[in-house]
């Protein structure tokens, strides 16, 4: 069973989320699943997730960030005001938000049981800035996480700061996606504090999973090696998944599992169940 709920932010934003599991909240952990850059809670495989880590006994929460660019339609990008504005600071900000009102019962008593990260892409090294500052992170599993956020070039940041913005395709939708920037600002900024996922790794003093594709071409694998290069290898796991791209061969909309992408949910489980249990 799915349960829906608006989070409203200051300056008139609105989280959107759903929670899974509800009859768990008082008795498990929580599991929080951060989607990537241009994802959205009901894209792909995020329901499955929801559903699934539900069945093994957890509470869990998918959400959409108030400026990923998806609104009240739940799919399409229909905001893309707010997607040329969005920043990793105002991610940073929105989840801890949620792990806030997640503490002060906003879904129901919750008793402080703890929290558990997944997070994709983008969403992974969110969930590693987050889970390096906040203690009510017990355990975090990246899924093609990337390893900097400091993805561009000088030509590239010139032309962006000279013209205002870049824009982006979306191969799937067909859609030019602008970036503000504010987004480069934001980075230029905080690129060796707040959004330094290195220092966040070296630092984490916390159980890590780390999955990634063998064949990822968005987020190339030696991304993933950076992460667990930088870990506490004491606590950290790494799994590689053969044959695979950035999303295991899950597609949106849905067509069902496969092979690779259960092997991904059940050594997450597993993780999650060493770890936090």
């Amino acid at each position: 069973m799915t349960n829906d709920f608006i989070l409203n932010l200051s300056g008139n934003d609105v989280i959107r989320i759903s929670a899974f599991g509800l009859e768990h909240i008082e008795t498990s952990y929580c599991l929080i699943f951060v989607h990537g850059f241009k994802g959205f809670k009901n894209w792909g495989f995020i329901p499955d997730i929801g559903k699934y880590f539900a069945e093994e006994g957890y509470f869990v929460l998918t959400f959409n960030f108030s400026h990923n660019g998806v609104g009240e339609s739940l799919t399409k990008f229909d905001e893309l005001d707010k997607f040329a504005n969005n920043t990793f600071s105002k991610e940073l900000s929105e989840l801890n938000e949620i792990i806030q009102a997640y503490n002060y019962g906003f879904f129901g008593d919750a008793y402080g049981k703890g929290i558990g990260l997944i997070g994709h892409s983008r969403g992974g090294a969110i969930s590693l800035l987050t889970g390096y500052i906040n203690q009510e992170i017990k355990a975090i599993s990246t899924w093609a996480s990337l390893s900097n956020l400091d993805r561009y070039s000088d030509r590239q940041k010139k032309e962006w700061l000279a013209r205002g913005y870049i824009e982006v395709l979306n191969t799937r939708t067909k859609q030019r996606m602008r970036l503000n920037k504010t987004l480069l600002e934001d980075i230029e900024k905080n690129k060796s504090g707040s959004l330094n996922i290195e220092n966040a790794v070296r630092n984490l003093d916390k159980p890590l999973l780390i999955v990634q594709g063998e064949n990822d071409l968005a987020v190339p694998k030696a991304e993933a090696e950076k992460l667990y290069t930088w870990s506490n290898q004491k606590f950290t796991e790494y799994l590689l998944v053969p044959s695979t791209g950035h999303t295991f061969d899950m597609k949106h909309p849905s067509e069902g599992s496969n092979q690779k992408f259960d092997s991904v949910l059940k050594a997450t489980s597993n993780f999650f169940k060493n770890y936090l249990n």
